[in-house]
């Protein structure tokens, strides 16, 4: 394994991550293919001994229950100090004012129920989901400085918003005096390279680092275009993410996987990890060979050409994967 520091700060962390979405109680709201607590836990040992220490989850996750499982796997297969710990909040936990959203009671609601699902006394890394346009950003950013300062999270980020969002939520922390993000958890992969246009930049001039989502693209850059899954069949939101032209992408990512020796999906995050403002792609892992082929993509030196080849296909695209709001006039 490799490491890293998590944009411009000091905190290191490996360069992958554990994704923990696919883990959780699929009765209490999960995805059809997430893996009970038994079946996850192969993977939290996996992790642990491949040297991936940083371990990103979210509250709604399977309703709250993917964070319960990561908590109690830290505590089964690592130690609390060794593992960097990320969650987020955004999405929807219950009806109630605090349920969901970035209002100030959102915020401080949802910090506290997710310690305690994880069963900690403090996040590493405390992400925004969405962008909420909502809720004033100097409310939303305040209250993310106040949890920093109460000491129940070490280190903020955002995810899955235009440049402007993220520039302007930035900004009102500077203006503040709060506590400003220090990563974007942001959809970037062979599929989806619109990051590249406004958003990496601005990470570069800031020295924000990225931990991109879906490096893989939910598996279509690791297995043949046409190959099905049962998370392919089920998995509707990832239905609205790709299009059929990217099957020529894919063939790419097969040609030079076959020229190197090597998984498609090694060859896929090699890809990911050549951008020098991505610190650590996020992995998800539901079969034994998935976090064995990721960390395989260190072994891979992919050339100018070999880049220039994966890329060829690609065409400019709206990005996807999160809703696109402007500024919203309040009555």
């Amino acid at each position: 394994m490799q490491y890293t520091r998590l944009g411009s700060t000091g905190l290191t962390v490996s360069r992958l991550a554990l994704g923990c979405m696919s883990y959780g109680d699929a009765s209490r709201g999960g995805h059809p293919w997430v893996l009970d607590e038994d079946a996850a836990a192969t993977f939290f040992r996996q992790a642990v001994e491949l040297g991936i220490t940083f371990w990103d989850t979210a509250n709604v996750y399977s309703a709250g229950s993917s964070e319960e499982f990561v908590g109690r796997a830290i505590t089964r297969f690592s130690r609390r100090e060794d593992v960097v710990l990320a969650t987020k909040l955004h999405g929807r936990m219950h009806d109630g004012p605090g349920g969901s959203g970035l209002s100030r009671r959102a915020v401080l609601e949802q910090v506290d129920a997710s310690l305690t699902r994880l069963g900690t006394d403090y996040i590493d890394l405390y992400q925004i989901h969405r962008f909420d346009p909502a809720t004033p950003v100097e409310e939303t950013m305040e209250a993310l400085h106040d949890v920093v300062r109460a000491g129940k999270v070490r280190y903020l980020g955002a995810s899955s918003m235009a440049a402007w969002q993220f520039a302007t939520m930035q900004h009102a922390a500077d203006l503040g005096g709060w506590t400003r993000f220090v990563s974007m958890q942001d959809h970037y992969n062979l599929l989806m390279r619109e990051e590249e246009r406004e958003m990496f930049p601005l990470l570069a001039h800031q020295g924000v680092g990225s931990i991109p989502w879906s490096p893989l693209a939910r598996g279509r850059l690791a297995r043949p275009w046409d190959a099905t899954t049962d998370r392919v069949a089920t998995d509707e939101f990832g239905k609205t993410l790709y299009q059929p032209d990217d099957a020529r992408i894919v063939a790419a990512v097969a040609a030079v996987a076959e020229r190197h020796e090597a998984s498609m999906a090694a060859v896929a995050l090699a890809w990911v990890l050549r951008n020098p403002v991505v610190d650590s792609p996020i992995v998800g892992a539901t079969k034994a060979h998935h976090l064995t082929d990721a960390v395989a993509a260190f072994d891979v030196h992919l050339s100018e050409d070999d880049a220039a080849e994966l890329e060829a296909a690609y065409t400019p695209r709206e990005p996807v994967g999160y809703a696109h709001t402007g500024p919203t006039a309040r009555s």
